[in-house]
């Protein structure tokens, strides 16, 4: 375990336990007596809602990592890659349709969907393309944004056409991301595949190493960049498309959390990809923990709170840049 991988899972291992103290009815481990249902809240509503953060979070961290060492741009966000927005689709059709039962199952059909026409589009253009590794990413990230505007000129139609006000109401809150009301049925709907997610990812880490030498230098060492397209396209849809599936939509994770982890390793993607899954559930874990004890009349949504953070870090990024400090 390299520095940055210790570093956030012992920050991971003080924020867990204090998320399931907090809320809107806190509980003293040291008082004599807590409150008579302590233990339900602990097992059925805080535990799972902590873990789901923990799961999520990790997924987003990992993809961000992945992609800026992909796309090799510091400002690379998982959501262009098109897959986040039509996972979001298929579970906005489930509102529409009247089928909320069903909501994960078809936001992981929309990110199924969304991978599989990533990889018809831009799998082709990374084995054929003749300009180079370059021409190849340049036209992945266009087909990326291709995807994301299709799928959410798609929402936006399907928020217009609501059959109803009630169904209208449930798809903006959802769209907003959020951990409430989750249980142990998204816990498990969701680990297995992040974690597959994340496996993916990591197969893939030395040839972003090789990628950062520059694309001639990559081939030469053997890299494939359809092959690498592929996994990436399996991994990021994995990871994001899960989370989608079961918080909605929680943007800036993958876009924070590698700058905040980059600093403590040797910057290279593969020393990324693990502490950046760490750092993500870090962050999520601990935003959700806020919005629990923020005194509001109704909890702030996650997705809102860590776009509230994620904005203003952007446009420090952008400053950045913009005076060659990136």
């Amino acid at each position: 375990m390299n520095r940055a991988s210790l570093v956030f899972a012992m920050l991971l291992a003080v924020l867990l336990p204090l998320s399931l103290l907090a809320g809107r009815v806190w509980i003293d481990p040291f008082a004599g007596e807590g409150p008579a249902n302590a233990a339900l809240i602990l097992a059925e509503l805080r535990l799972p809602r902590a873990v789901l953060a923990v799961v999520v979070g990790a997924g987003l961290g990992a993809a961000g990592a992945a992609m800026q060492g992909y796309l090799r741009n510091p400002l690379a966000d998982p959501g262009l890659f098109g897959i986040a927005p039509m996972a979001a689709l298929g579970a906005v059709a489930s509102f529409w349709l009247g089928t909320k039962w069903a909501l994960p199952l078809m936001a992981l059909a929309g990110a199924g969907a969304g991978m599989a026409a990533l990889a018809l589009i831009a799998g082709r253009t990374a084995s054929d393309a003749q300009g180079g590794a370059g021409s190849g990413i340049a036209l992945f990230t266009l087909a990326g944004l291709m995807i994301a505007s299709l799928a959410g000129a798609l929402t936006a139609l399907a928020i217009t056409l609501a059959p109803d006000p009630f169904a209208l109401s449930e798809i903006v809150l959802w769209l907003n991301g959020a951990l409430t009301d989750r249980s142990w049925r998204e816990v498990l709907l969701a680990a297995p595949l992040v974690a597959a997610g994340i496996a993916v990812l990591a197969l893939a880490a030395r040839s972003l190493d090789a990628l950062t030498l520059g694309e001639e230098a990559a081939r030469s060492m053997g890299l494939d960049p359809a092959r690498l397209l592929l996994v990436l396209v399996i991994g990021v849809g994995l990871t994001v498309g899960a989370g989608v599936a079961v918080a909605g939509i929680i943007g800036f994770v993958g876009l924070v959390v590698p700058h905040l982890v980059r600093p403590l390793t040797d910057r290279l993607p593969s020393s990324l990809i693990g502490p950046s899954a760490l750092a993500g559930a870090c962050l999520v874990l601990a935003a959700d923990s806020a919005v629990r004890v923020l005194p509001l009349v109704t909890e702030l949504r996650l997705g809102i709170a860590l776009s509230l953070i994620g904005a203003p870090f952007f446009l420090w990024l952008l400053v950045r840049m913009r005076r060659g400090r990136l």
